[in-house]
């Protein structure tokens, strides 16, 4: 990839259900130009609904990449996303001066905008040992051991996706060193400008939002989209939030109702940790999602942001 100051990635990052689709459509729109999702759940084809993925006529609206693009029976790591996002920037390039990327995942957006230290090989049995704990002790042993180890990690991964929690445990066993550690590697210069912004709501507007999509997933079919992942409920993009809760109420270990509210509960606290994450990132512009003028000041800011190369 070439160096081109004329060239730059607008990147949209907030927590969920804060409105990053609509308005990455409308910035896309602006620049007549197209959106790559970095959410690491809307990649995985199979999961639809309960992902919050852009409707129909917002993808007919704009060309979104990395949607539906991959299955959840594929092995699709950050690493992994890291290359191919660079790799079609760099195509996308070629047409565009201005491409948007949009998404929560914090750790996909910071593999593409600075890339990772190369993380150590442990040796099999450390992992073999730590999946053992996981079954015979539950993901609450699990999470309880990486906010002790490594409590700056534990506020930026997904505590419900067990695999997550046993790479760090076993980075930390392997080498002394917790995970958070390797994650701080030195800037990788991109080959284009890069110009962060930040989406924010008040707390109770996020958090009713929140609730309220949860209750619009189920009026969709979230119930059926889950009943019929069931056969590969051990897949790895499927221990998240939204799942996981509904995959215990077809066990018969919660009712209906209670399964429902744990989802709203666990998606606000994700939201709470996506935002610390974000916030931690000072080279972020923040705004109000629902600002009446939300899209021509991001379009503002994105005309006086300095070079960054």
């Amino acid at each position: 990839m070439n160096y081109n100051t004329n060239k730059t990635l607008i990147v949209l990052a907030g927590p969920t259900a804060v409105g990053k689709t609509a308005i990455a459509i409308k910035i896309a729109q602006h620049y007549n130009t197209v959106v790559i999702s970095a959410d690491s759940r809307q990649f995985f084809r199979e999961m639809s609904i309960g992902t919050a993925k852009p409707d129909a006529q917002e993808l007919a609206t704009v060309k979104h990449y990395f949607i539906n693009s991959h299955s959840i029976h594929e092995s699709f790591s950050v690493g992994d996303y890291e290359k191919q996002a660079l790799a079609l920037l760099d195509e996308l390039f070629k047409e565009h001066d201005v491409v948007v990327m949009a998404g929560g995942s914090g750790l996909y957006i910071k593999g593409v905008c600075e890339g990772f230290d190369e993380l150590p090989v442990a040796e099999p049995g450390i992992r073999h040992r730590l999946n053992q704990d996981f079954t015979e002790q539950g993901i609450m042993h699990l999470q309880e051991r990486v906010k002790e180890i490594d409590p700056e990690y534990y506020e930026q991964v997904d505590i419900h996706n067990p695999q997550r929690l046993i790479r760090a445990l076993e980075v930390f066993e392997a080498t002394g060193k917790p995970i958070s550690y390797y994650r701080k590697a030195t800037v990788n210069k991109r080959a284009f400008n890069i110009v962060k912004i930040g989406l924010s709501l008040p707390r109770d507007i996020l958090y009713r939002q929140i609730n309220y999509r949860v209750d619009k997933m189920v009026e969709a079919g979230l119930l059926d989209e889950v009943r019929s992942l069931i056969p590969y409920r051990n897949l790895n993009a499927l221990n998240t939030v939204g799942y996981s809760e509904l995959f215990d109420h077809f066990d018969g270990n919660t009712d209906l109702e209670t399964a429902l509210d744990l989802i709203k509960q666990n998606t606000r606290h994700f939201a709470k940790r996506q935002l610390t994450w974000f916030r931690k990132d000072k080279d972020f512009h923040w705004f109000e999602a629902d600002g009446e003028d939300v899209v021509p000041n991001i379009v503002k800011q994105v005309q006086e942001n300095p070079d960054k190369l």
